[in-house]
């Protein structure tokens, strides 16, 4: 795959010796380490992305740069791949759903990547910033009402908040009827466990809501992706509304539990804004940390070493961040001069409405519960094995109970009050407390559960039902 270096020029521990594995519970416990092990070999190095896969995976902040801007010799059709084409990837392999191809912006270059991309830059520039902050801020009230009256004032933020969050939020971005909604929440929830047959159900429930949008258009993503003047087919439309899911839902929960982690871990100067606290996130555990598979349309050179066409060259979005060259002169750098959305002409089309997001989820957490705090330390949490995402395993709080008719009514009123962001829990609790009426409907304490899946019981929970 590369040339191979004089054995004497490589330092003890390199992956020359053997790709380093960039999976497992070793690189999840401890990534840095591994990144600092591949600097040793260059701008970029080759790693096992999972067991029997090989690529090139770039660590330097400059290089990945150089990479994600120069499409006419880096492409992203992975139909290129040579392992892939040859056999040599295991049928089962987890590399697969992330770097097999499919038809959609993310895989395509040249045209074909103008026109898809176009249609869904344009579709996400009508999204009303005021609409989705309410939408955020509904959902997060909704899910907090869930757990905040748990007798013993615990819950795991990340299976009951961060990651239900984003979920609530796209499905009424894409103008999903209740039960369509519940299983497209479903489909892609289950792709991201392993689920078998999850794939069949999140293309199932987004064909019936495209079919239901071309006999009743509304005000929503999925129709302004379909009425664009790319002219989409079906299928397309399909694709790039399945690409909006896999990008935008998991890397956002991963940003809104890791944010909420920081601003309330034991080093956080109290008084600095949740955006900063969202800011260091993306800085320093990108959400999606190795990704972005590149195919050289060419040899090519990369800090002294040579690449073979088509062979997957990764971006290491976490470790270019990370860059020891950046540290001197980062703090001159721009808030925004991270690479955790990207760059170039595949970067993240959503990239503000993803900060807007993850800014407003965590300041509702704070308002809502404001005595929150860790249960464990912050360097004491866990975080997910895999390459491709830095994203806590669970997140354990506290906070004080409340009563369901207390929480629910809380949950319904806030965001009148203002932001209590930027204080400590005592200041929190001391500037505001619960207030509210409403009758139990659903949550902890014996409350009565509406049917359905996740999205319909939260419309029911917007209507008072």
């Amino acid at each position: 795959m590369q040339q191979p270096r004089d054995p004497q020029e490589i330092p003890p521990g390199c992956p020359a010796h053997g790709n380093l594995p960039m999976y497992g519970p070793s690189f999840g416990a401890d990534p840095d380490s591994h990144y600092a092990q591949l600097r040793q070999f260059g701008p970029s190095a080759p790693v096992d992305i999972a067991p029997d896969v090989q690529a090139e995976l770039v660590t330097s902040y400059d290089a990945a740069l150089y990479v994600l801007q120069n499409p006419s010799s880096f492409v992203r059709d992975s139909r290129r791949w040579n392992a892939l084409s040859e056999g040599r990837v295991p049928a089962d392999s987890p590399a697969l759903p992330m770097m097999g191809y499919r038809p959609n912006a993310l895989f395509s270059d040249g045209a074909a990547h103008a026109r898809l991309r176009r249609a869904v830059t344009d579709s996400l520039a009508t999204v009303n910033e005021h609409q989705l902050i309410r939408q955020t801020q509904q959902s997060a009230n909704y899910l907090i009402s869930q757990f905040s009256t748990d007798v013993l004032g615990q819950a795991e933020l990340m299976a009951e908040y961060a990651q239900p969050l984003p979920l609530l939020v796209f499905s009424e971005l894409f103008g999903c009827p209740p039960e369509i909604g519940d299983r497209v929440i479903a489909g892609i929830s289950g792709i991201f466990e392993g689920a078998p047959g999850a794939d069949a159900v999140l293309g199932g429930a987004l064909t019936e809501l495209i079919a239901l949008k071309r006999r009743r258009p509304t005000d929503d993503l999925t129709t302004r992706l379909m009425e664009h003047s790319a002219e989409l087919s079906d299928e397309e439309v399909l694709h790039q509304l399945v690409t909006l899911l896999s990008g935008g839902t998991a890397p956002l929960a991963a940003t809104i539990g890791t944010s909420s982690a920081l601003y309330l871990s034991e080093d956080w100067q109290v008084g600095l804004p949740v955006e900063d606290a969202v800011s260091q996130t993306l800085w320093n555990y990108a959400p999606i940390a190795n990704y972005a598979a590149h195919y050289p349309t060419h040899d090519v050179e990369i800090g002294g070493r040579v690449v073979r066409a088509n062979d997957p060259v990764l971006i290491s979005f976490a470790a270019a961040n990370t860059d020891p060259k950046l540290t001197e002169h980062r703090e001159h750098l721009s808030a925004k001069a991270h690479l955790a959305f990207g760059a170039g002409p595949h970067a993240c089309p959503a990239k503000d409405p993803a900060f807007m997001i993850a800014v407003t989820a965590v300041e509702t957490l704070l308002n809502q519960l404001l005595d929150v705090e860790l249960r464990v330390p912050f360097k004491a949490l866990t975080w997910a094995p895999t390459p491709w995402s830095r994203s806590l395993v669970t997140l354990p709080i506290r906070f004080t109970p409340r009563a369901a008719a207390q929480a629910a009514g809380a949950a319904r009123s806030a965001g009148s009050a203002g932001s209590l962001a930027g204080q400590s829990p005592q200041q929190r609790t001391a500037a505001s407390s619960p207030s509210g009426a409403g009758a139990p409907r659903t949550g902890a304490g014996g409350a009565q559960q509406s049917k359905g899946g996740l999205f319909s019981r939260f419309l029911a929970w917007t209507r008072g039902e």
